[in-house]
């Protein structure tokens, strides 16, 4: 059971694997989610916005939540499956189905396509949890996808009316980070992008939902380390390196529209630590080998550790 005591550190938020025909690349993917497992990360998350959760059928879903469970439970490291849907009954299916097959923890977002009221809000994670019992749950506080921004106040009425309810990944509050931060943290164990692990784990950040842990693993379970040992100011020169590559090396496929899973899938495949394809499911723009080859350029003339596995 996923505690606060151990529910922290590098999780991977592993992306899934398309063929040519966006049809799931079932060897390919059960490659990348035991090499996940070799290196031993904290944890393995998929069904996030890396994981493309809105682009798949129920049964796709089932496919990818069984695969995942199975290659993680053998080499005994936790899995968080992503069950986020548009409604608490579709929500409550897949979740069900994750835990049977033996997730350590789901992950939710707000339903995402009309704005759910306030007074709404405790009610669809207690339905939750009343469904799936003691399994922790974890809060995708996904910002302007979920077209509400929780505030610190009300994710903390939620943990304290739904116990179940402890772990959150992003603060969405750009004002004042770091005083959310230390509120939070007092309730939840609270994961951050890789790039603030210092400047929020400060302030009792725990962990992250990482894309850079299977760009280099080493490098990323190294910053862990140095998370738990709270040495801030070594932290910090790490920090700054991811910060660059997100808002600089990163920048040119950013601009052309390529978000989360794409940039991730170009991550991983950077320096050959995973095998999957460049491919998201249409209408969203996926990298290309162009892209590839271009971001690995600019990792050799920045920060060539980075392409070191």
């Amino acid at each position: 059971m996923l505690t606060k005591e151990n529910f922290r550190g590098i999780w991977a938020g592993i992306p899934v694997a398309w063929d040519n025909d966006e049809n799931v690349d079932v060897a390919t993917y059960r490659d990348d989610v035991a090499a996940c497992c070799r290196i031993k990360v904290a944890g393995v998350y998929t069904g996030g916005t890396t994981g493309e959760f809105y682009a798949q059928e129920f049964d796709e879903f089932c496919m990818i939540t069984d695969i995942t469970i199975e290659i993680c439970k053998s080499a005994g490291v936790p899995v968080m499956i992503g069950c986020t849907s548009n409604c608490t009954r579709s929500v409550i299916k897949r979740a069900r189905y994750a835990v049977e097959k033996g997730a350590d923890a789901i992950q939710v977002a707000l339903p995402f396509w009309l704005e759910v009221p306030d007074q709404c809000i405790v009610g669809f994670f207690k339905d939750i949890a009343d469904a799936i019992g003691r399994i922790p749950i974890s809060i995708y506080c996904a910002g302007k996808r979920m077209k509400k921004n929780l505030s610190p106040e009300q994710l903390i009425e939620i943990h304290q009316k739904v116990p179940s309810v402890f772990h959150i990944k992003g603060i969405n509050v750009p004002d004042e980070p770091e005083k959310a931060c230390n509120q939070l943290s007092k309730y939840f164990n609270v994961f951050v992008g890789e790039h603030l692990l210092a400047r929020l784990g400060r302030c009792g950040a725990i962990g992250s939902c990482s894309s850079f842990v299977y760009q280099n693993p080493r490098i990323l379970l190294h910053m862990q380390k140095l998370l738990f040992e709270q040495r801030w100011n070594e932290l910090d020169i790490w920090c700054e390196k991811i910060r660059r590559i997100v808002f600089e090396g990163l920048k040119p496929v950013i601009d052309k529209g390529c978000q989360d899973s794409a940039i991730d899938k170009m991550l991983g495949r950077s320096a050959g630590f995973l095998k999957t394809s460049l491919h998201c499911r249409k209408p969203y723009p996926s990298c290309n080998e162009r892209d590839l080859e271009q971001f690995r350029f600019w990792l050799k003339s920045h920060y060539p550790e980075f392409l070191i596995l």
